[in-house]
């Protein structure tokens, strides 16, 4: 355990290391020199009813699931279907819960956004697709149970280590194959941003990388964009809300910069690192916690499965939001390096920030949980720190 642990010690050292300099001194920005005091109220009215949202879905989903692992026999009685298949059922009825336990929390989210002309999804629509959806989650979740199931045989008490390397594995498999698997997915046809994304392509040392835009005008009104697929598959993926008024293709050219900067420290790649890191001993505490059930072989284990892996989910969540908050610093500051534009960089981040209805300085405590980026003020001091550093 000595030896594991100092693994995952060194192991987290070297996914935290960036190439942000060390001791790096933030200004103290003025959130009320960049934006007003409506556009702050408007942001904190709209972000606080989306987090307290967020906040009762975490503990209605936590109670259903402490409910379900302590009454999950009456669901097996009539069970004919054998070891493996009663857990599939187990697990399937588990994510069934979830999902009506999250759902009045999600119609509340989207008519919120909907009302605030963010989301462009009706409530109605919301519900249709989030039901299709459930599909799709109930097939990951029988693959998910049938290997951990099918390696607990040979393995009783030792399946999380050949669990942890088959879910990295898959984990590796996806981010390669994820530009293949994102849908509307189109050319991007302005030659102006083709020419700046070449040329910031040359500069950052990431060639041959495909920039492509992503069709969700008829979805949302927020503009986004991101980095993804690991060696022939990278790709930068943006948005057809962020290449349209009222962003400037000066203010998308940081964008693209940061995006690529991504791809030059191979975030994507880091990324699953980090899944790496969490998921061995993620499962460790799952099969430790399940042995008093049979451990994972016994189907009546994975109700409380599911239950602690979502609640050490929860627990993890700010660790791992720490770790892409470096990431994320690191893509702006190699972004700044390769535009030298500062003030784009800073004008992009007020657009983002408003487009989206974003708290600039959301709290402490809410931005630790939930947020995977530096806060809008955060960033934009980041560039006013690099301004000082570049200057003669």
């Amino acid at each position: 355990m000595l030896a594991a642990l100092a693994v995952w010690i060194y192991a987290a050292t070297r996914l935290w290391r960036t190439t942000v300099p060390a001791g790096l001194d933030l200004p103290a920005a003025d959130v009320h020199e960049w934006f007003t005091p409506k556009q702050l109220a408007d942001a904190t009215s709209f972000e606080r009813f989306l987090a307290i949202d967020a906040l009762l879905a975490q503990i209605a989903v936590v109670v259903v699931l402490v409910l379900y692992a302590r009454g999950w026999q009456r669901f097996t009685r009539e069970s004919a279907a054998g070891r493996i298949g009663t857990g599939l059922l187990l697990g399937m009825l588990a994510f069934a819960f979830v999902w009506m336990a999250q759902l009045p929390f999600g119609l509340a989210g989207v008519w919120w956004e909907h009302r605030h002309g963010v989301s462009k999804v009706g409530v109605l629509e919301y519900a249709i697709d989030s039901w299709f959806a459930l599909g799709g989650q109930f097939l990951f979740v029988c693959a998910a149970i049938a290997i951990v199931m099918a390696l607990a045989r040979p393995f009783r008490r030792t399946w999380w280590i050949a669990g942890g390397a088959v879910f990295t594995g898959l984990a590796l498999l996806f981010a390669f194959l994820s530009p293949y698997l994102i849908p509307d997915l189109d050319k991007l046809h302005r030659h102006d941003l083709r020419v700046a994304a070449a040329h910031l392509a040359k500069v950052e040392g990431v060639r041959g990388v495909k920039v492509s835009v992503e069709k969700v005008h008829e979805f949302t009104t927020a503009p986004n964009a991101e980095a993804t697929g690991i060696g022939a598959t990278k790709r930068v993926i943006l948005w057809d809300t962020l290449i349209r008024k009222p962003f400037t293709t000066r203010e998308i050219r940081p964008v693209i910069a940061h995006e690529l900067a991504h791809l030059k420290r191979d975030h994507v790649l880091k990324g699953v690192a980090l899944f790496a890191l969490f998921a061995f001993p993620l499962a460790f505490v799952i099969a430790v916690v399940t042995r008093s059930r049979g451990g994972m072989y016994e189907p009546g284990a994975v109700p409380l499965a599911i239950l602690v892996l979502t609640l050490l989910s929860i627990l993890t969540t700010p660790l791992q939001n720490a770790f892409v908050r470096r990431y994320e610093t690191e893509a702006d500051w190699v972004g700044l390096s390769a535009t030298k534009d500062p003030a784009a960089q800073r004008a992009a981040l007020k657009l983002l920030a408003l487009t989206a209805k974003s708290r600039p300085n959301p709290p402490a405590l809410e931005h630790l949980v939930e947020d995977g980026h530096p806060t809008i003020l955060e960033r934009i001091a980041l560039t006013q720190a690099w301004e000082r550093r570049a200057r003669p």
